[in-house]
């Protein structure tokens, strides 16, 4: 979940200084890699909604096999259901391999030297990763052009905050906690320090906007890095880290172990937001359009089997086992209840609906692949001031949604899977409204821009 190299044993063990279980739970969070055979060993028997569907020749695959990467986090949970409960063979994909990835950093590698080269096709992304890869912005110049196919799920983060702060105001609204935090290196000889897993992406926007909302600069008024969990929960555990944009299960054992308590969900911050996607190298999908649409298939019947109440013990049976998450099932339990103890007496929250959902939510579509958040992460890029050499004004990222964002080859696998009443009527979700009345229209993202106290245009 970082742009690190994954800890040795002894490193880690020291360095994370926890019980068993919990170590057990930072090597599912870390993406280190399992034993050999575990990517291609099924743990559960194909059920038999997997069983092949009747194919065409239009719908027969070209290949049936790929490769798709995956993080050990909640947001891979379709992509690990369609392998294990035959929804990929269902439409012809037979040889699908789910292949666990050590970090962001990893999957990015590994995507381009290509599952040819022993990476990877595609899989599972923080945005705008996709988008920054085919400009050639995070791997070194090199152009490898992505194409995002459909949103994995939504909700599933937060913010986490060091147990040293209880009692300050450090909650979804910070307004009245800036002085404290903008202070702290009078108070206490150095910065605030927060963190993320991958800069530029998912998590790094999350924390900003919530720093950001609250009148703290993140790029002045703190210090802002990229860190690997273990080294951030243990900073939180010592003193030195104050607060982690994380995602489930994190917040479970930050709360529970007293580590800190949980400020804000991202579900709080931006209701139904976008989180994380699917997206495959774009030469393979050019190559096998049948196969991309099947692919497409098995994920969105996976993420309507996720979003059945019924289904989710089985569920978190299956990403909890040794092959994927590689953790204890109970600490899966109450995020996909929606039940989340927030800590610094905060009430809890107990809402289905607020904790990770992958089919549907309020708001319409979870999978489907909205430009109109592809246009938010890049417009936030540019707000911050990322990569404005490649990405320099709204024009330019307009322009590279639409080589990226493929919702047209959604569309057409979920006609042919019989999903059409799911199918939105825009390419837009509308106006989008934040936790602190900020609001992102899409068709004036200019004027959002132009509402936001801090930032870097």
């Amino acid at each position: 979940m970082s742009d690190f190299s994954p800890l040795s044993r002894r490193k880690f063990l020291v360095t994370a200084s926890m019980s068993a279980a919990s170590a057990v739970l930072l090597k599912g969070c870390l993406g280190n890699p399992p034993e050999p055979t575990a990517n291609n060993s099924p743990t559960t028997t194909p059920s038999p909604a997997g069983s092949p569907s009747a194919l065409t020749p239009e719908t027969t695959p070209e290949t049936t096999k790929i490769k798709l990467g995956y993080i050990p986090i909640v947001e891979s949970a379709p992509l690990i259901i369609a392998q294990e409960k035959g929804f990929f063979a269902k439409y012809g994909m037979t040889e699908v391999e789910v292949s666990k990835q050590a970090n962001w950093a990893s999957a990015r590698d590994n995507v381009t030297i290509g599952s040819q080269g022993g990476g990877i096709d595609g899989g599972q992304w923080q945005m705008p990763m996709p988008h920054l890869i085919t400009e050639g912005i995070i791997t070194n110049g090199k152009k490898l052009p992505m194409y995002v196919l459909a949103q994995l799920v939504t909700n599933g983060n937060g913010i986490a905050v060091a147990r040293m702060h209880a009692g300050k105001g450090l909650h979804l609204d910070i307004t009245k906690a800036a002085d404290y935090i903008k202070g702290f290196p009078q108070t206490n000889g150095r910065k605030f320090k927060a963190a993320h897993t991958f800069p530029n992406v998912n998590q790094d926007f999350w924390i900003r906007y919530w720093f950001a909302a609250g009148g703290v600069d993140p790029d002045t008024d703190i210090d802002l890095l990229a860190v690997p969990p273990a080294e951030t929960v243990q900073g939180m555990r010592n003193g030195t880290m104050d607060a982690f944009s994380t995602g489930d299960p994190w917040p479970y054992r930050i709360v529970t172990e007293d580590i800190g308590h949980m400020a804000a969900l991202t579900a709080q911050i931006w209701k139904f937001h976008p989180e994380e996607y699917l997206a495959i190298r774009g030469d393979w999908v050019d190559q096998n359009p049948k196969a991309t649409k099947a692919i497409l298939k098995g994920v969105m019947e996976a993420q309507q089997w996720c979003d059945d109440p019924t289904n989710r013990p089985e569920l978190i049976e299956i990403v909890a086992g040794r092959n994927y998450f590689n953790v204890p099932p109970d600490i899966l339990q109450a995020p996909y209840k929606g039940m989340y103890k927030m800590g610094d007496g905060q009430p809890d929250i107990n809402d289905f609906n607020m904790g990770p959902l992958y089919w549907k939510d309020d708001l319409g579509s979870v999978s489907y692949p909205y430009k109109s958040h592809d246009l938010w992460f890049l417009t936030e890029s540019i707000r911050w001031g990322f990569h404005k050499d490649k990405i320099k004004d709204i024009a330019t990222a307009k322009q590279i949604i639409d080589k990226v964002n493929r919702e047209d080859i959604w569309r057409e696998a979920a006609t042919e899977a019989g999903f059409a009443a799911d199918i939105p009527a825009s390419t837009s979700r509308g106006v989008e409204t934040f936790f602190d009345g900020v609001q992102f229209d899409p068709e004036n993202p200019e004027a959002y821009l132009n509402s936001l106290k801090i930032k870097r245009v």
